[in-house]
């Protein structure tokens, strides 16, 4: 299975650094048996977080789309935004469990606001953009998302 990740940072694209969220979900890929197709580092902008996540969805037939920042608070935060605009279904557990394992350990984990949700067969899940968070964040939905992503891909569920 094919999984990009989208990494949402003004301050980091266009630059030669480091992207450790990226690193973090590359990692997390692995975990859950995905192959990463593609890792882009782009600008907080709406319409260009967007249409990256049709080009992976649509073009790139990944089954799997995971993007890094732009989930919090600020006016530049518009990944969820960007996420809503293109999904075909919210999957509101998986962002929930998100935050509710980072509840321990981030001060502000109740202000993400990263969603989840179905585009065709793709599953696209927003994470924050801490590299701190996203194991963390990984650790709680890590076990569900080769399931979801199997029932996505059309296999039946085994309760009918």
């Amino acid at each position: 299975m094919r999984a990009a990740i989208v990494t949402v940072s003004t301050s980091k694209s266009g630059s030669q650094g480091a992207d450790e969220s990226g690193d973090r979900l590359v990692e997390l890929a692995a975990r859950v048996g995905a192959q990463v197709a593609g890792r882009e580092v782009i600008p907080d902008d709406r319409e260009l977080i967007s249409e990256r996540l049709r080009h992976w969805a649509d073009e790139e037939s990944c089954a799997l789309v995971m993007t890094s920042g732009g989930t919090g608070l600020a006016p530049t935060d518009v990944t969820p935004e960007a996420t809503r605009a293109v999904i075909d279904r919210e999957a509101p557990g998986i962002p929930e469990a998100m935050r509710l394992a980072s509840r321990e350990r981030a001060r502000h984990w109740m202000l993400s606001r990263g969603i989840a949700g179905i585009r065709g067969s793709t599953l696209i899940v927003n994470f924050p953009g801490s590299p701190a968070s996203i194991p963390e964040a990984g650790e709680a939905i890590a076990g569900s998302l080769p399931h979801a992503l199997a029932l996505l891909a059309g296999e039946r569920h085994p309760h009918g």
